[in-house]
């Protein structure tokens, strides 16, 4: 083995240094093309083609890319038909410099075009599915952007439905998902700067914003805290989300993430942040707060007094999944005196004949729904909810006949599954059915007084938290009278005028109302 042979083996099987870095591009066009074949493991999915052009000066060249990832239409019409039928009989200049600068000023017809001076940036702009041309003895090479890889049209988001609004959604592909904001805000000013994180992976990051309305320090943050992450991988958006997010160790989620374009329009307008990852059709939103996972885009679609009742279902939903099994307990096992006679004595009935305590009835039938609720996600969707509804019926009236669990307990557990399903967040929701137990747990032990010390320690712990430097409360905690206009309430949109005041100072008005009173 020669010295560049053993040079090339050793980067190559440096797993922590990357494939050809700082190795600039040889002369030797076959050394090149050995060289890439040998970093790629002579995968059968790369293709190239060496070909010569021009009289008089007859010069070498060679187009390299991976098949799968490109438009091969693009590449036969505008590349290899350019470059072999083209300008074959053109007369090229003797100086190989200037001759790959001609083939860049005028044979390539493409509007994405790099020069590449390093073998790392040829591999990677060929395994992004971009096309590399290199030409003997020239010392760059030239990248066209010819990805055309199939991918998943734009759908009905699948977790966020709503009765009225636009029904387009998220993609894997980042340009769709970027020109997806774009459709919804033309505005020169609705920025997105782009990364690259994963060593291995190497994805595709995209941070949008809209420039006078973010705060810029909050822009810094996102940055500092992406340019943190070292990692092999990134191959969803939760990759991210663990890195960045304030607090670990809470239930709560501190980070907000959406599938409907809409949604992220609407935070960049409030001056949020989104990063769009490529690869997923979920957009993370930051800061997120409390009140944020309550909010559904639909409530801006309806009449403010009908989007107010259904935010009040929201809350009164949330705090009956994650109190009604307590609560039941607690009253049932210490607090017999706060029922009507004739209710305490029914409930004496169904419990005379099943041997459980009421904690351990609600954790059996607790237990068993979120089998049934996993089960239901995982099963092919032709038969997941049918099996996970008959799952049920048929196992809580099996439970009642044979006196394991009471009828009344059946009830409440329905009552709490049901309850957990009415959040826009699943994310929270996932929150409320964890934090349930500790619950059940407090009322089994302390009846009462437990709940009421377990919810004094809940708001405490949120009081606590921090999304991106901003309180996780807020506007209840710090109290701002502004920003109650689109919380508990949802006011009409024209009484709406001002953005929220803590995630911006500047440009805080909705629109130029003094310019449309005059």
């Amino acid at each position: 083995m020669d010295v560049n042979q053993s040079h090339q083996s050793g980067i190559i099987s440096a797993g922590s240094k990357q494939v050809g870095e700082d190795i600039p591009i040889y002369p030797s066009l076959e050394k090149n093309i050995a060289y890439i074949k040998e970093a790629l493991g002579h995968s059968s999915d790369l293709v190239y083609r060496t070909f010569h052009f021009g009289i008089d000066n007859p010069n070498e060249a060679a187009v390299i890319y991976t098949d799968g990832l490109i438009d091969k239409d693009f590449i036969q019409n505008y590349i290899m038909k350019t470059l072999m039928v083209d300008i074959r009989d053109v007369k090229l200049p003797p100086n190989t410099s200037s001759c790959i600068e001609q083939i860049e000023s005028f044979s390539v017809h493409s509007g994405d075009l790099k020069r590449v001076h390093h073998q790392s940036d040829v591999l990677d702009h060929i395994l992004s599915g971009d096309t590399v041309i290199l030409v003997k003895d020239a010392s760059y090479g030239l990248a066209i952007s010819t990805r055309g890889w199939r991918d998943r049209g734009v759908e009905e988001p699948s977790t966020q439905g709503v009765v009225r609004g636009p029904k387009d959604g998220f993609t894997e592909t980042l340009r769709t998902n970027t020109a997806l904001l774009r459709r919804k805000i033309k505005d020169p000013n609705l920025w997105i700067d782009n990364k690259i994180i994963g060593a291995r992976t190497k994805t595709d990051v995209s941070i949008a914003y809209i420039n006078g309305i973010v705060n810029e320090d909050m822009i810094k943050e996102v940055h500092e805290r992406l340019d943190r992450i070292d990692i092999d991988s990134v191959l969803e958006g939760g990759y991210l989300e663990e890195y960045i997010q304030d607090e670990t160790y809470t239930p709560f989620p501190t980070v907000f993430h959406t599938e409907r374009p809409d949604a992220v329009a609407a935070a960049l307008l409030e001056g949020r942040i989104a990063i769009i990852v490529d690869g997923t059709p979920f957009v993370i939103v930051v800061p997120a707060l409390f009140i944020h996972f309550f909010q559904s885009s639909e409530d801006y679609y309806q009449r403010a007094d009908i989007s107010t009742f259904i935010r009040f279902l929201r809350f009164l939903a949330f705090f009956l999944a994650l109190l009604t099994p307590a609560v039941y307990i607690a009253i049932t096992t210490y607090h017999q005196e706060m029922l009507p006679t004739t209710f305490l004595v029914s409930l004496a009935a169904q419990k005379e004949g099943t041997p459980l305590p009421a904690f351990a009835e609600a954790l059996v039938m607790e237990v068993i729904f979120e089998i049934l609720r996993e089960a239901g996600v995982r099963l092919p969707k032709a038969v997941g909810s049918a099996i996970s509804i008959v799952g049920a019926l048929v196992l809580g009236q099996a439970a009642v006949e044979a006196g394991i669990v009471s009828a009344a307990m059946v009830i409440v557990v329905s009552l709490t599954a049901i309850s957990s399903f009415v959040s826009p967040a699943y994310n929270m929701a996932i929150s409320v059915r964890m934090l349930r137990f500790v619950f059940m747990l407090l009322a089994t032990s302390f009846g009462l007084f437990g709940i009421i010390m377990g919810l004094i320690f809940l708001v405490l712990h949120l009081n606590s938290l921090r999304s991106f430097g901003i309180p996780y409360l807020a506007p209840f905690a710090p109290f701002n009278m502004n920003d109650h206009k689109d919380t508990l309430f949802r006011l009409p949109l024209w009484v709406m005028k001002y953005r929220p005041r803590l995630l911006n100072q500047k440009d805080i008005t909705r629109r130029n109302f003094e310019t449309k009173n005059k």
